[in-house]
């Protein structure tokens, strides 16, 4: 929850130019709802592709607050982060939900990064593994296999989030192989292989090598080193 319009548009002013001849990775900005429309016109013609936080399962209706896969297309965004860590601990998103905002954002032609990821108490009691493969078979198996094959994955320990914590590249490593290997016993070997899994938590200019070395580790989900638009290019082009 950053940034006023003004101050988007000001970061994509300088942000643009700065990855503008990135070539090797997709690049995605979400921005609060409220800055959305001004990102997507801030972008436009560029290499920066505009998604949001959140959206709804319901395409329209009585759900004030909410905001639906439609009206989202309809301001520029072609992705969608579904089940972040924070709106599970502070919003009651549930595996059923993340299931229900997936499945929208396909139905209307959204890419929706779904995330998935273990608390520090449940990494500390050794079942980083169960929490996984819970979180994948209720919260994704239910797709179809051209569905799942539209997805992108994000692997988020909450405990590296936003507290200068980073799993090690092993660690990390770990459990993006985890979840490829669920993804090939629901799903087969070719779309294991296919599907791209993020890594997301205290993502840094100075560690990002040291994680994208990894074999499993298909990209970043970067938080607070997104915020200033130097920073979050330096990630990009490393």
């Amino acid at each position: 929850m950053y940034k006023t319009v003004a101050e988007a548009k000001a970061f994509f002013q300088r942000f643009v130019e700065l990855v503008r001849e990135a070539a090797h990775c997709e690049i995605v900005v979400c921005p609060p709802f409220p800055a959305l429309a001004a990102a997507a016109e801030a972008a436009a013609g560029s290499n920066v592709a505009i998604g949001a936080q959140n959206l709804y399962w319901a395409k329209e209706g009585a759900f004030t607050g909410e905001v639906s896969g439609p009206m989202l297309r309809a301001i520029g965004c072609q992705y969608a982060i579904v089940g972040h860590s924070e709106r599970r601990q502070y919003f009651g998103e549930t595996n059923e939900t993340v299931l229900k905002r997936t499945q929208a954002a396909l139905e209307y032609g959204l890419t929706p990064i779904v995330c998935v990821g273990e608390t520090l108490a449940q990494r500390e009691a050794g079942q980083t593994g169960a929490v996984l493969i819970e979180q994948f078979r209720q919260g994704i198996a239910a797709l179809p296999a051209g569905q799942f094959g539209r997805i992108v994955l994000a692997y988020e320990p909450v405990w590296a989030i936003g507290t200068g914590r980073v799993a090690t590249p092993q660690i990390a490593a770990e459990a993006h192989r985890l979840i490829r290997a669920e993804a090939r016993a629901v799903y087969g070997a070719e779309a294991a292989r296919a599907i791209r899994i993020l890594y997301g938590g205290s993502v840094k200019p100075d560690n990002v090598q040291g994680l994208m070395a990894q074999p499993d580790i298909d990209g970043a989900l970067v938080g607070g080193a997104s915020l200033d638009p130097v920073s979050f290019a330096s990630i990009v082009n490393f």
